[in-house]
This record gives C-alpha cells, structure tokens and sequence, in this order.
C-alpha cells in the first residue's frame, strides 16, 4: 500500500472529479490500513475505446498509482442488454460472439494507461449467469417500479409514451448487483451513472455489505465540442487510431475545449494547467498549448518518436495553407442549420447574398480548407469551421443552437 497521506490522496482522487459521494465516507474508508477495491464497468458495445472512455482509466491510474485493487470490469453480460443510460429507445442487445469480440479489444488497449501486472480485469458473466431465474427474481424484488421510473430517461419514455422493455429495468440492478460480488470500496463512473451507482450502494445495503463510495466524473465533450463523445456521433478520438489521426484531431478541438481536455485527460497536475493558463492569458498563442497536449496524448498511445512526426505531418499540411494563427472567432446564433450565404451574410463577411454566390462560382470560398461549390451548403449546429473568403480574409464560426 501506498504510503501517500490522506489528504494528498484526497486530492489527487478529487481531481477532475465532478461529485463525490460521499467525502466524509471516502475519508474513512482511506483510513483504513488496507488498499481498497476500485471497480469501473465497461460494456463492451463497441470495438474500440476512445478518449472518452479514458476520463475513468486516468482515474483508476492515479488509485492504482496510490497503491489500491483495481478491477477493470467488463460488462459481457450486461453488455448484450445495453445500458439505457441517456437513450430514448431501447437499444438492440448485441450478440455473445460481438461482446466477446469487442471485450478483447478493450483488455488489449486499456494496459496502454494501466499497469497490466496490478490489474483485474474480470467479466460479470461469471456470476450474473449463475445467478439463475430465483436469483434474478430475488434482485429484481429489491426495487420498485416506481423507483426505477425516478430515472430521468425512463421517466422521459414513459411520459412521451415510448416504450421501455422490462429487460431495460434489470440493467441497473445487475450492475449494483456487481459492487456487492466484487467488495467494491469505489466505484467510478460518468455523471450520467449517478442513478446507477446509487443503487449499486443499495443493493449492497440489502445484502448486508459496507456501501461503496461513487466517484463521478465529467463527461467529454466529442469533437462536435456539445454532444458526449460517441462512436455512433462520429465525433470521437480513438486511441487505437493512428497517430497523425489522433493529433491532428486534437489539434481542430476549439481553444475553449481545449482545457476540459487538459483536466480530464492529461497527466499534468492542477499546478502546471493553472501555470498554461497563466501564460495564455500573458500572450502565449493556445495552439502551441494544444499542440503539447496532442503530443502527450499521442505518446502516452503510441510512442514519443511518433507524436514527434506527427507534429512534423501536421506543421507539413498547414504551413502551405497560410491560415494564420489570429483568426477572428465568430459564434452564430440560429434556431437550426444555416446556409453558408445566409452565415456569411449575417456575420457582416460579405455585403450580401449575391457576393457570396459570386465568391462560391469563382472557387473562392474553403470551409476547413475544402472549396465548396454548392450555394446551398449548410453550417451545422453546434459544429464549428474555419471559413476562408478569398485570398486573405479568415473567420472561425461556431453555429450555436438558439434557446
């Protein structure tokens, strides 16, 4: 066990973190002269991991690094029901072979963060299907109906009269059902697992087990910059991508991201981010911030002489692009997608419609470096692009939903 006193463990635990529940219960439980047990569950829905999912590996790096048990739990069995969390429509369950398939995946990418040799990685298959039909009826006892309607996309469903199979009420029990099999002390997770964790603490109350502390951390944001980041919205960073991928997409993250990246996923402590932010506000450029960030994530998954040259590829593609660096930033405020002659016109970049038609018909307008040819070309909501008109004039504009 780590040796590390309690209040610098609390600190590096609340890192981050968005909400504890709770601090009183976590300091306690760190008192004790043992290491404690952290689980976070992954569902293995999808192939690849992405740096989304890394906001809760980094945290279980800093407990592991603290000297405590780390489970890294895959959800193959309740993977093939799906987590309702935040869908309004039941998911389709994925077959034995995909969650067997994708599981793999996930053990092979997540020792480029964690220590493979202090590690458990465990399937909830293992006691889930032998907990047999008594025993999934005893569990699902333990809740009421009306409790899990107290969940805010089931309450949503069930109110605008979309369906919820029953199966979908299991989920949440099952995964509560996993802390009291796995002693869990900590359990980690995103701010929308809040209903899930709490009932992990429940269930095991009703078993008669100390109740796990919850650790929730923030969601981050996609590439989109507004929706969570997803496989299925296009707007992820995976970190089995190639290098120059995974650079060159964190380099188009806008400057404000930028920072929620830096306190989520990089290994620089609340000192040196507050130091970067000092020197930004002193005058230095937030792409040169941006581009230490991509290469710190570049190289913590591929290698340090790859996030070099993908720094090079990436200087090698912009430098004849001759986009500079002090690009006026616009935000644009619309209730749905707006044509690029309408964007234009509003933002006062040029004296009307019919200019920009012309600008379009002479190749002279790039949206993030691609000339467009239709006139009717629509900005997207919460996207934002650099926009170049003619030779010389530049603007970023983001296109924010209207309240």
């Amino acid at each position: 066990m780590n040796n590390t006193n309690i209040d610098t463990q609390l600190n590096i635990i609340k890192k981050g973190a968005s909400e504890i529940i709770s601090e009183h219960e976590l300091i306690e439980k760190l008192k004790q002269s043992r290491p404690l047990n952290i689980k976070a569950g992954f569902d293995p829905t999808a192939p690849d991991l992405h740096l989304g999912h890394t906001v809760l590996i980094h945290k279980m790096k800093q407990l592991q690094d603290l000297g405590h048990n780390i489970s890294f739990l895959i959800g193959d069995f309740t993977g093939m029901i799906g987590d309702p969390t935040g869908k309004n429509a039941t998911r389709p369950t994925l077959t034995q072979e995909e969650v067997i398939k994708n599981a793999n995946t996930y053990k092979e990418q997540i020792f480029k963060i964690l220590d493979k040799n202090k590690t458990t990685v465990c399937f909830n298959s293992v006691w889930l299907k032998n907990l047999g039909a008594d025993g999934l009826i005893q569990l699902a006892a333990t809740h009421t109906v009306a409790r899990m309607l107290e969940r805010d996309d089931f309450k949503k469903r069930y109110h605008n009269n979309q369906p919820i199979a029953i199966h979908e009420f299991l989920y949440p029990l099952l995964q509560g059902y996993d802390s009291y099999q796995m002693n869990t002390d900590i359990e980690l997770g995103g701010t929308d697992q809040k209903f899930n964790l709490l009932l992990g603490r429940e269930i095991q109350k009703h078993y008669h087990k100390p109740q796990q502390c919850i650790i929730m951390m923030p969601l981050l944001e996609g590439l989109d910059g507004f929706n969570k980041m997803s496989k299925s919205l296009n707007n992820y960073i995976g970190i089995d991508e190639p290098a120059f991928e995974i650079f060159g997409k964190i380099m188009s993250i806008s400057d404000e991201l930028m920072w929620k990246y830096y306190d989520l996923i990089s290994f620089k402590t609340p000192t040196e981010i507050n130091q970067i932010k000092n020197e930004v506000a002193q005058g230095l450029n937030p792409k040169n911030v941006k581009i230490t960030l991509a290469l710190e994530i570049v190289e913590r998954f591929h290698s340090k002489e790859d996030a070099i040259l993908s720094l090079e590829d990436f200087e090698n593609k912009f430098k004849h692009r001759n986009i500079p660096d002090d690009i006026p930033c616009f935000t644009l405020h619309a209730h749905e997608d707006i044509s690029i002659t309408n964007a234009l016109k509003q933002l006062s970049l040029v004296s009307s419609t019919s200019e920009c038609i012309r600008f379009i018909e002479q190749g002279g307008i790039k949206i993030n470096n691609n000339k467009i040819s239709d006139k009717s070309f629509m900005l997207l909501v919460n996207q934002e692009y650099v926009v170049q008109i003619g030779k010389r004039k530049f603007a970023k504009i983001k296109v924010q939903i209207n309240d």
